[in-house]
């Protein structure tokens, strides 16, 4: 009997108050991570990503989440008091926060708000061996001379720096579960390679479960087993990391493949999805990317496509075996030349 996995979300929708009632930006998503496993989840600014994990860790206000169900280690968080949900956040979750100069108080060393992450959920641990383990994770991320690194604050460290800090924190009690919400943004590519390079061992070192949000598919190629493709609200595409590349289904999906810069096409043009995502406010009827999609055909603005698998990934797309049929190279390929 195969054990239950580490995070299951069903059907969760959360929404937001609009001008003509409440509007949803997450709209239904099911996703699911083993332990020990990296789930990379990819899509563009507005797609619903963060919303999506704020919403079960409730980070958003009670009223945003309509419906649906978030189960961690069996437990439901989805309508968790408040007590029980800080008590597992920071303990049992970690969270990586996408700007780590605005997520730490600027007014309190980075040594001292590590250690009240520490101190919030080990009561009995003495001053002395808290400050310790401040330490000893500054030293586990790569910050060179903890012991003076600790007594400075968030505005001196360089952003790769915070970054490695904010990775200290979210690991300081030693969490089964690590929510990494753009973890990369704002770094140049070498410190963000030296960043993933440092969540992956990490990850890999302690079996700790890792979402990755993120817009860069190149960001989880070398990163997760499994990816989920968001827009709109929802996931349109999952699969795994391979078949995601290798054998995508979804003309979004093979829109991003194709705006990924490469080194063997250094003198041409990068390529984009023309167009811009809907607003939460003003989402077209039927599939959401069918206004920026060439292949959209009048059923596509009249009906919003469930999940369902087709070929190796699971997709919300009405020319799903189109695609496959006429190879999804060929629908890269078209992305490149900017015919879609």
């Amino acid at each position: 009997m195969s054990a239950a996995p580490l995070l299951e979300i069903r059907d969760l929708r959360a929404a937001f108050p609009g001008p003509h009632g409440p509007v949803e930006a997450v709209r239904g998503i099911d996703l699911m991570l083993d332990a020990g496993e990296v789930l990379g989840v990819v899509g563009e600014s507005g797609s619903g990503k963060s919303v999506a994990m704020m919403a079960l860790l409730q980070l958003l206000p009670p009223s945003a989440i309509i419906s649906g169900s978030a189960r961690f280690k069996g437990r439901e968080l989805v309508g968790m008091p408040r007590g029980e949900i800080r008590q597992i956040l920071g303990q049992e979750i970690g969270c990586i926060f996408q700007d780590p100069l605005s997520a730490f108080n600027p007014v309190l060393t980075i040594g001292d708000q590590i250690l009240e992450a520490i101190r919030l959920h080990d009561r009995k641990i003495s001053t002395q061996d808290a400050k310790r383990r401040v330490l000893d994770l500054l030293a586990s991320v790569s910050i060179p001379q903890p012991d003076r690194r600790a007594d400075q604050y968030p505005h001196e460290f360089s952003g790769g720096m915070r970054q490695r800090a904010m990775i200290a924190m979210a690991l300081a009690n030693n969490p089964s579960l690590l929510i990494a919400d753009e973890p990369t943004t704002a770094l140049d590519v070498t410190v963000q390679a030296q960043i993933l390079d440092l969540l992956r061992q990490l990850a890999a070192e302690r079996g700790i479960g890792m979402v990755l949000i993120t817009h860069d598919l190149g960001v989880v190629a070398g990163m997760a087993r499994d990816i989920a493709v968001m827009y709109g609200g929802r996931v349109v595409e999952t699969g795994t990391a391979d078949d995601i590349f290798y054998d995508t289904c979804h003309p979004y999906t093979c829109g991003l493949i194709a705006a990924m810069p490469r080194l063997e096409k250094i003198t041409e043009k990068l390529v984009s999805i023309e167009g811009t995502p809907p607003s939460i406010f003003d989402r077209p009827a039927g599939c959401s990317f069918a206004p920026r999609c060439k292949l959209a055909l009048p059923d596509c603005r009249a009906t919003d496509p469930s999940l369902r698998p087709v070929h190796r990934t699971s997709v919300a797309c009405l020319r799903a075996e189109e695609i496959v049929a006429g190879t999804q190279g060929a629908v890269r390929a078209e992305f490149e030349k900017g015919a879609l």
